[in-house]
């Protein structure tokens, strides 16, 4: 990142603490058409409402079970419909496992020690265990893709720093970038690969986890539908870097990207970007019923300071020239506060993991990387046709879709839902 990115991720940390605290571990920020209310333990905060406090309880949780992430794996067959034979032939099972760590061919970097099946030196399962006994980390991430509108899963993942594993191959000069890409059918067709400049891998700026070689999802191990044994996993990016079935890494000399990620038309350096969405709102209401809306929000590299509302009569025209609402009259909906949405069975997977505390408390928040709910209780209507719009806020004052508004770069397009009002 830049150092204008550092700043940004610095004072996105220095907000989070100083709202945290000072509403408390259980504290919510709870809004109620745009004025403030107390947190949420308070009776009059809209939590409480039965209404909203209803449509709060209905909500995902805030790890998603590893089985229920949404899938866009590659593949023909998808690796991971293999049957068990099949998999083992194909190294995707713990068992069977081996990881090449290799100079490119075409932009050597120069190794001492390169990690081949050739030389019976490639990195199996049991040694990337071995080294997990002392260096293994874990952190919560959301998992997103560049160009789909709505997270594929939320999760903890752990596993062994990259940096852990490429210092084993003994590298000794010409290493400008790491090139990587998993078990794809033995079809050259089929072969998806990413990479990661070389100061990414071994060092880890402005507070950021470090890319891992994970085998952990949640607690268990990485199961094949979730790239397992092993895949990449880069906290900032979108999925496209976090490779699944992991099996080649060249240490390159090549000074720029060759993501395949890059012949879609994409950006294949954009980070996490920061945008909300909704997750339920009543589409068919009667006049003067309050409206219970939640959603969720991506909290990007960005930061995340507020998730607003707004309810515009759909016959209402708008000024072309504000074409992404900035003069509009939003309202600040709730971030929830982590205990709303997380399982209590799963708070022990967040002790000591990154940007948490030995009791799994959340040393920001909103934390980074990850999602938010929120929540509003908005006042009943007139009878007529609405339009419905979210968005977020950073910590800079960037509203959502700014300040990268370019599906290039990531989705991040103010959603639109209508509401029909019966009289």
């Amino acid at each position: 990142m830049s150092n204008r990115a550092h700043r940004v991720w610095q004072d996105h940390l220095q907000w989070s603490r100083r709202f945290f605290l000072g509403l408390g571990a259980a504290g919510v920020a709870a809004l109620r058409n745009g004025s403030a209310s107390l947190a949420a333990d308070d009776a009059n905060s809209p939590v409480r409402d039965a209404r909203l406090k209803e449509a709060v309880e209905k909500l995902e949780r805030w790890l998603t079970p590893a089985a229920e992430f949404r899938d866009v794996s590659r593949g023909s067959p998808i690796p991971h419909t293999l049957d068990a034979g099949q998999l083992a032939e194909a190294g995707l099972t713990r068992e069977t496992w081996k990881l090449q760590v290799l100079p490119d061919p075409e932009h050597p970097a120069k190794l001492r020690r390169p990690m081949s099946l050739e030389a019976g030196t490639a990195l199996d399962f049991a040694g990337l265990l071995e080294l997990g006994q002392t260096q293994a980390v874990r952190f919560p991430k959301v998992m997103t893709c560049l160009n789909i509108g709505c997270p594929l899963g939320m999760g903890v993942w752990e596993g062994v720093p990259l940096r852990s594993v490429i210092w084993q191959t003994k590298p000794r000069e010409n290493l400008r970038r790491v090139i990587y890409w998993g078990f794809h059918n033995n079809k050259p067709e089929q072969k998806f690969q990413s990479s990661l400049p070389v100061d990414r891998v071994l060092e880890d700026l402005h507070g950021l986890p470090p890319v891992i070689l994970a085998y952990k999802l949640n607690g268990d191990w990485l199961s094949p539908q979730r790239g397992g044994p092993v895949r990449m996993v880069v906290p900032e990016a979108y999925g496209f870097k976090s490779i699944k079935w992991l099996n080649t890494i060249l240490l390159s000399n090549l000074f720029h990207a060759n993501d395949t990620y890059a012949q879609g038309n994409n950006d294949v350096d954009s980070t996490l970007k920061t945008f909300a969405a909704t997750l339920n709102a009543p589409t068919d209401v009667a006049a003067g019923t309050p409206l219970a809306i939640t959603g969720y929000a991506q909290v990007g590299t960005s930061g995340l300071t507020k998730v607003q509302v707004w309810l515009q009569p759909a016959n209402e025209e708008w000024p072309t020239e504000d074409q992404y609402f900035l003069k509009s009259p939003w309202r600040d909906a709730a971030i929830l506060p982590l205990a709303e949405t997380l399982a209590p069975e799963t708070r022990d997977l967040l002790k000591s993991a990154a940007g948490f505390t030995a009791d799994g408390e959340p040393q920001a928040w909103p934390q980074p990387l990850t999602k938010v709910h929120w929540a509003i209780l908005w006042d009943g209507l007139p009878p007529g046709k609405y339009t419905l719009r979210c968005r977020t806020v950073d910590p800079q004052g960037h509203a959502q879709p700014m300040p990268r508004p370019f599906q290039k770069s990531g989705h991040a397009a103010i959603e639109e839902v209508t509401v029909t009002v019966r009289e």
